[in-house]
């Protein structure tokens, strides 16, 4: 089915700039391109917008643009998905004027879509700007929404956290906790990617707000399936493409800079390279160890 599917969404958005049989990358504005995604085509929608604080990829807008702005592609992301699908939105903080420094953008968000949101997620960073006159900001905001109020997917088993402080404690002679872990909580303790000539991320592109691919990839095995597709409207670096192969979903991207594009596409290919060189290692201890059993 989901092969059917991308085949169907190229149908309708034309020539791509960059393609294989699992991905789709499209240079443009996102308004633009989603109003011509078929409907109910996408099975998981993981992005997060500019957060119109003066970043070189974004026009400064007011807030009440802005949010009227994110009404339109949010609402466009709901016509696209799936029954079950899912959307997560991720964001961070701008100022109101006259009303606050630091509002979190979600409180202007939430309710601006008809997806039902399932809960709000805590993302907490160690690395950040330092602040003098206030708390050094640590956090962003992660909204989980989905179409269908029931029968959406969640695989609470696929993102369990290994690390249980007593991971065979029994009651009644049963484990009290699932041998794969503990359910992760609201509050997800994941390092940003950083930069800096000492402290750079091995991840970290030229993109200056990069998804760490631990983050994305807990979202996308928690709310996907294997060959779903995976759509991101605001791609910046690739990490939800580099994620979605890696999980072995299909991708779909928009970006408006072609710079960032070719950074996708770089990713992307190296991703590959090294997947089929592990695959060739693979093969080739499994020979070796046919050949050496006679």
């Amino acid at each position: 089915m989901s092969l059917t599917n991308l085949a169907s969404i190229r149908a309708s958005l034309g020539q791509p700039y960059y393609e294989d049989e699992n991905v789709l990358l499209y240079h443009g504005d996102c308004v633009e391109l989603l109003d011509r995604l078929p409907e109910g085509k996408i099975d998981l929608t993981v992005t997060s917008p500019p957060y119109n604080i003066g970043k070189e990829y974004e026009s400064l807008r007011t807030v009440e643009s802005y949010v009227s702005w994110c009404e339109k592609w949010m609402r466009q992301i709901f016509i696209a998905t799936k029954p079950f699908g899912a959307f997560w939105l991720n964001a961070g903080y701008f100022e109101v004027p006259d009303k606050g420094l630091a509002v979190p953008i979600v409180y202007y968000l939430w309710d601006k879509s008809p997806f039902y949101l399932i809960q709000e997620i805590v993302w907490n960073y160690g690395a950040g700007v330092a602040c003098r006159n206030r708390l050094s900001p640590r956090n962003e905001k992660l909204l989980w929404y989905v179409k269908g109020q029931a029968g959406y997917t969640f695989n609470l088993d696929d993102i369990r956290d290994p690390d249980v402080k007593y991971p065979n404690q029994k009651k009644n002679g049963k484990l009290k906790c699932n041998p794969l872990g503990k359910n992760p909580s609201d509050v997800w303790q994941i390092a940003k990617v950083t930069s800096g000539s000492n402290r750079a991320s091995p991840e970290r592109t030229a993109h200056p707000a990069q998804f760490p691919v631990d983050l994305i990839s807990r979202v996308v095995l928690a709310s996907s399936n294997p060959g779903e597709i995976v759509l991101d409207p605001f791609m910046g670096s690739g990490s939800t493409a580099e994620v979605a192969l890696r999980t072995g979903r299909r991708a779909i991207g928009f970006e408006t800079d072609e710079r960032y594009l070719e950074l996708s596409v770089n990713r992307l290919e190296r991703y590959k390279h090294q997947r089929k060189m592990t695959e060739a290692q693979s093969e080739l201890a499994l020979n070796v160890q046919r050949f050496e059993l006679g």
